[in-house]
This record gives C-alpha cells, structure tokens and sequence, in this order.
C-alpha cells in the first residue's frame, strides 16, 4: 500500500493562533486557517482549514475545509475537505469527510462516513 504524506504545516503559515496559555469556551466562526495550541471548548464553523496542536485539547463540534489534528479532540467533525489524524492525534467522535487519512499511532473512537463535500455541507 502507497504511503500517503501529510503535508507539514509551520505555524507562520497559519492566519490565526489561539496560544498555549488561551483557555477559550463559545463559537468561533473563520474563514481563513486557525491553529489551536491550548484548550478549546464550545463549536467551530469554518470555511476555512482547523489545525490542532499536539499539546492542544478541543472539545466542539467542527466544521472545516480541512481538520488536522495533532492534539486530543472529543466532538464530531464535518469536513469538506478532509481529516488528517497524526500519530499523536485522539479523536473521540464521529467523521464526515470525502477524504480521510490516519497515520499510523494515532487513536480514533468513532464512527466514519465517508461523503461529497455537497454531502457535508447539507448534513
């Protein structure tokens, strides 16, 4: 089986940081990217790419372009681009996604649907 890489993202590339000392709970809408580095509880509704941080714990429901996790999230995630799950991540909720990829290491409890993005969108 082909090896499938995820492409490494630097924190200068990221639009947004919610720092290692931010302690956040509501709503956070964007369009751009966001990167989570401390604790995040409440829901996410973007169009834009979410990345958590391996230090970093979200509990929310998300809805994303693209959701890379490197950290713990507990919550269901909507993506209309896709999921990436590294080996550090744990994700405890279910998937909706048109494209998906676990590396190896990571933990996931969870049920997983695979759909279009117009799919993810009308969910």
């Amino acid at each position: 089986m082909a090896e499938i890489p995820i492409k490494q993202i630097e924190e200068s590339d990221i639009d947004t940081v919610l720092a290692e000392d931010i302690d956040f709970t509501g709503t956070v809408n964007f369009s751009k990217s966001l990167m989570v580095k401390g604790q995040f509880k409440g829901t996410i509704k973007a169009t834009g790419d979410l990345f958590v941080s391996e230090n970093a714990s979200v509990t929310a429901t998300i809805e994303a372009q693209t959701v890379s996790i490197k950290g713990k999230v507990k919550g269901d995630i909507y993506a209309t681009g896709r999921v990436e799950l590294y080996p550090t991540a744990s994700l405890e909720g279910d998937i909706t996604a048109p494209d998906i990829i676990m590396e190896s290491g990571c933990q996931f409890n969870g049920i997983c649907s695979m759909k279009s993005p117009n799919e993810v969108k009308n969910e």
